[in-house]
């Protein structure tokens, strides 16, 4: 993968209908220069732990959550998270399908000891009211506290996002640009490298209307662990659902989103693919896609990913066939609303489904019927 890589189009591409998955467990805008390469820190893929249940299909391990591997973060059963953080621009998360992906703005050419920054405000940003990503698909930009890589990111924005521009201003040079946007997006201000974004007049996604089952419009799955179950259903996996489902059954987007991250290297014929024990805690197939409102949703425990990196799913699409993989003794799918972030498995969070009778979350041993039409 080329880290740090500008594309001209960052919105992925339109997936067509397929089957699908589940889880246990003012002027112009300056020209864009090529970053320099930066130097990769890997973060290996955090996979759930997953055990029995009654048979109908499998539920995640009691020891719960996803742990992420190189020493630069860490999710526990409980949920608490410790984080490493690499210095520069070009740190790395953790590559999707094995790979190592760049979350960065380009690599410094300058201290940043001597930063000025100069401001330009009003109509000068009428032809550029908000700016599109343009990093390599699964690659990540960093948002920075200030236009310069003096200090930790405040957090990153996927390949293809858009976001409102608040104003131009000249700060610390890289590659031979000086330009940073200052930009705000739900839940994320700072500034960003003009070396890795374009303007655009492009309208950001909308936040969901709702969320649906992430079954195929029609199919009638059973809830083997709800929100807070006993077996594991606790801290970073509070807010998760089992789906007991056999293998090779469709699981679709709960919402339109992009796919942020991917991990897919478990193959058939892998002791890992079909269900195993601790060893297999990071080989579960999973798919995260990134929603309007800037939350995510997980797929995990899959047999097969039908998706990739930066590609647009509609809700009501297949992103993969559910299975047994990683951490698991049974067949299921888990599926969870979750926080954003750089990894595929974050802190999941509350979610009601439009297609639920009642309050919309499903309880254990509810069978559920989704009315996920596209």
């Amino acid at each position: 993968m080329t880290n740090g890589r500008a594309e001209p189009r960052g919105a992925g591409r339109l997936k067509s209908r397929g089957a699908s998955a589940t889880w246990r467990h003012g002027p112009s805008p300056p020209p864009r220069l090529a970053p320099l390469r930066a130097a990769p820190l890997a973060l290996l893929l955090a996979a759930a732990a997953c055990s029995a249940d009654d048979g109908e299909g499998g539920s995640e391990g009691s020891t719960g959550g996803f742990t992420s591997a190189s020493g630069a973060s860490t999710t526990t059963g409980d949920g608490s998270t410790s984080t490493g953080d690499a210095s520069g621009e070009g740190s790395t998360s953790g590559g999707s399908s094995g790979g190592d992906t760049t979350s960065g703005d380009a690599t410094s050419s300058s201290t940043g000891d001597a930063l000025t920054t100069t401001t330009t405000t009003g109509d000068n940003l009428d032809d550029c009211p908000r700016v599109r990503v343009a990093v390599a698909p699964g690659d990540v930009l960093n948002v920075r506290p200030d236009p310069s890589t003096a200090n930790p990111p405040l957090g990153t924005l996927a390949s293809g996002a858009i976001v409102d521009v608040v104003d131009l201003v000249s700060g610390e040079l890289l590659d031979g640009n000086d330009q940073w946007y200052e930009i705000t997006s739900p839940g994320l201000d700072g500034f960003v490298w003009s070396g890795l974004v374009e303007c655009t007049l492009d309208e950001p996604p909308e936040p969901p209307d709702g969320f649906y089952l992430p079954l195929v419009c029609g199919t009638t799955a059973k809830i083997t662990q709800g929100n807070f179950g006993d077996f594991s259903h606790q801290g970073t996996s509070a807010y998760a659902f089992d789906f007991s489902l056999g293998v090779g059954t469709p699981l679709v987007a709960i919402a339109d989103g992009t796919v942020h991250y991917v991990y897919d290297k478990t193959k058939p014929g892998d002791p890992c693919y079909n269900g195993g024990d601790a060893s297999c805690i990071n080989k579960a197939n999973l798919v995260t896609l990134l929603h309007g409102d800037g939350t995510t949703s997980l797929y995990a425990h899959l047999s097969e990913v039908q998706v990739g990196l930066g590609d647009f799913v509609p809700r009501g699409e297949a992103v993969g066939l559910s299975g047994s993989s990683g951490y698991s003794t049974g067949r299921h799918a888990h599926v969870a609303r979750q926080e954003k972030c750089e990894w595929g498995t974050c802190q999941s969070i509350a979610v009601s489904f439009v297609d639920v009778p009642g309050d919309g979350v499903p309880k254990t041993g509810q069978s559920v019927t989704s009315m996920n039409c596209p």
